[in-house]
């Protein structure tokens, strides 16, 4: 027998046993669990900072137009009836601030002298804009604005339009005409005007997809909103401002009890805010109802403590 055969025989080449796989496979297992929520924190975290700096993009080109223009862009413009149903065209506060977005000319294929549904708007419409998305929500681009009988049954679609995930502060009672906060229909708010002060009054904030849709276009003329089967929001069919518009009267963002047209986001435990002044904060669910509603209001007096 050769020297090579020989210390073949005496010392055999030896792989892994069964067992000793299913042990190694076992720890990379545990080490993939204890990971993996760490890694989706991670995640979850860069995506909270993106939707943080996309509010304090919106805030600072709220504070842009302000300037320009000696006033907040309306939070939807329409005509009205002798009952004061809208009559469109519905284009909102979002639109108008495409041009100090770096979206000018997409700005410029707006007909906003024509409704949201008309024909010649339908590419601008359904354009999606990344920085009215949260990234952490699960966005369909688009969307269907229909019409709902009493009890939310879709009765009839109007038009498509682009998904958003921030809707504008229309106050404590529900989105429409004359509201409490800085945005409703027609509005002409002004930094004069908010006397309960910039650094406490909400200017804009989450919608999460997941509670009820929203849009960056504005109000579409004789649709409504009613959130989907499987949404946490109490199900009730709201008018189309509140698209674009949110109020705070059943509470804070993500609380227990809340409609579709209220604020809400896909991240844990609350939402993100931009105020009038331009600042962003995170503000949580378990915050007093009460005090939630005093943050909308521009002019109601209310003494704001910390929050």
């Amino acid at each position: 027998m050769s020297r090579r055969n020989r210390r073949t025989y005496l010392c055999p080449p030896r792989g892994f046993t069964l067992i000793e796989l299913l042990v190694v496979i076992a720890i990379i297992a545990i080490l993939v669990a204890l990971l993996l929520p760490a890694v989706q924190q991670a995640r979850e975290a860069a995506r909270r900072s993106q939707c943080v700096n996309n509010l304090k993009q919106i805030g600072l080109a709220l504070q842009n137009y302000h300037e320009s223009n000696q006033k907040f862009p309306p939070g939807y413009v329409s005509t009205f009836d002798n009952m004061g149903n809208d009559l469109g065209p519905g284009w909102g506060w979002a639109a108008r601030l495409l041009p100090v977005l770096d979206q000018k000319p997409l700005y410029g294929t707006i007909r906003l002298d024509q409704p949201i549904e008309a024909v010649t708007n339908i590419k601008a419409r359904t354009m999606s804009i990344k920085v009215y998305l949260c990234p952490s929500d699960s966005v369909r681009e688009r969307w269907t604005a229909s019409t709902h009988d009493s009890v939310g049954n879709v009765t009839g679609a109007v038009c498509d339009v682009a998904a958003a995930n921030y809707v504008a502060n229309y106050g404590v009672s529900e989105p429409g005409i004359d509201g409490e906060g800085l945005f409703f229909r027609n509005s002409d708010v002004a930094m004069r005007d908010i006397t309960d002060g910039t650094s406490t009054t909400l200017a804009v904030g989450e919608r999460s997809q997941r509670w009820c849709e929203a849009t960056w276009v504005g109000a579409v003329t004789n649709a409504s909103l009613f959130p989907s089967p499987t949404s946490p929001a109490v199900p009730f069919v709201q008018n189309a401002s509140s698209m674009i518009l949110g109020h705070t009267f059943e509470g804070p963002p993500n609380a227990i009890g809340l409609e579709g047209n209220n604020f809400s986001s896909a991240h844990s435990g609350g939402a993100n805010f931009v105020f009038a002044d331009g600042h962003v904060k995170f503000i949580g669910q378990s915050l007093d109802r009460l005090a939630f509603r005093n943050l909308s209001t521009r002019k109601g007096k209310e003494i704001i403590g910390e929050f």
